[in-house]
């Protein structure tokens, strides 16, 4: 009887370290390497950490279930107007640090973009599309997907070009992008053939908007920003047209009296600026502030110095967007106290920054 116990003692205690092999084991197994030549880029703009206390970090509201930390991360999407529009969706952090592959992957339709998607917008990539690797050559990324890319309609071609080229040169030191196919370089686009054998940047525009009226040769691309609206939830559509431009013209008085007239009707945008509204001295730029003096008819109440909010916004995206300026200094004529819709008062420039970082669309 002895003997017997002190043999069921020894299996026991053999069992137990053959499991504690097996966990240790499991534990020690190391992520999947990324892929062969993809480069993982940092330092994406409007990029931020989701605040969360410990708890939150680690399980879902008393649900006990593990969830990742997230990050805001700005992706260009199609709206129900099938305008190019950018949207700040929260993404988890990328366990493999490959934050611009991962950006990507949630431009893909039927992929894990879809759960998070706003109200009215549709993710651009092919279905099924695979992002196979990335590389960075110089100032271009270079794409490498699937074959699945190949299956869009040609009146979609630009569109994609413009939600990948967008989303990646957010990222410091992408200027422009190159397409790979299954690890084949491509010359041109596989649908409707547009030309992308140098590669496609944020310079070819987005939502181009061409008019007959304006000469090429004599004129220059803006991008443009106007709000738009679907079910009450407010977002920005960039828009690119050609403004006729001289050596001798102020650019930056050129492009607000653009933006003033309002949106290409095409675009289903909003015009903000009440009729009249124009500006009283030439724009001038200091040290990267833009200064702006429009006159009393851009007020909402001019009584109290009331400007609306989109009116600023308009404003402060377009401008921001233009060589050499990082802030706007907006004055009212006749306006000592210039105020918001909440009654604040606007007493330093404006940058992009007070609308992009961390920002969702707004519900009204």
């Amino acid at each position: 009887m002895k003997a017997r116990g002190l043999l069921v003692l020894l299996m026991a205690v053999c069992l137990s370290m053959l499991l504690t092999g097996c966990f240790k084991g499991e534990q020690s197994l190391k992520e999947i390497d990324p892929p062969k030549n993809a480069k993982a880029v940092d330092g994406a703009k409007d990029t931020k950490k989701t605040d969360k206390t410990s708890e939150e970090k680690n399980t879902k509201e008393g649900s006990g279930e593990a969830v990742k930390d997230t990050t805001a991360r700005q992706l260009y999407l199609l709206d129900s107007n099938k305008m190019v529009v950018p949207q700040t969706l929260d993404l988890p952090v990328p366990d493999s640090g490959e934050v611009a592959k991962q950006a990507l992957e949630y431009l893909v339709k039927g992929g894990p973009v879809t759960s998070i998607l706003p109200n009215g917008f549709q993710a651009v990539l092919p279905e099924g599309t695979e992002i196979l690797g990335l590389k960075a050559e110089g100032d271009t990324m270079i794409v490498d997907v699937s074959k699945e890319f190949k299956d869009y309609e040609a009146s979609d071609e630009v569109k994609i070009l413009e939600a990948m080229t967008n989303t990646l040169t957010q990222f410091d030191k992408v200027k422009k992008v190159k397409l790979w196919i299954n690890g084949y370089p491509q010359e041109k686009m596989p649908v409707n053939g547009t030309p992308i054998g140098n590669g496609y940047s944020a310079a070819n525009g987005i939502n181009l908007m061409e008019t007959e009226a304006v000469d090429l040769m004599d004129s220059k691309a803006v991008t443009m920003y106007f709000p738009a609206e679907h079910n009450k939830t407010r977002y920005y559509v960039p828009v690119t047209s050609h403004i006729e431009v001289s050596e001798d013209d102020n650019i930056y008085q050129k492009v607000v009296n653009s933006l003033v007239k309002g949106p290409d009707y095409r675009t289903n945008a909003l015009q903000v600026f009440n009729t009249g509204t124009s500006l009283v001295d030439p724009p001038s730029l200091d040290d990267g502030v833009l200064s702006l003096t429009f006159n009393q008819k851009i007020l909402e109440d001019k009584e109290k110095g009331v400007i609306s909010d989109e009116v600023i916004e308009t404003i402060v995206r377009t401008m921001a967007a233009q060589k050499g300026v990082k802030a706007v200094d907006l004055k009212v004529e006749k306006t000592d106290h210039l105020v918001n819709e909440q009654g604040e008062e606007y007493n330093e420039p404006v940058s992009l920054d007070k609308y992009t970082k961390s920002k969702k669309t707004v519900k009204r």
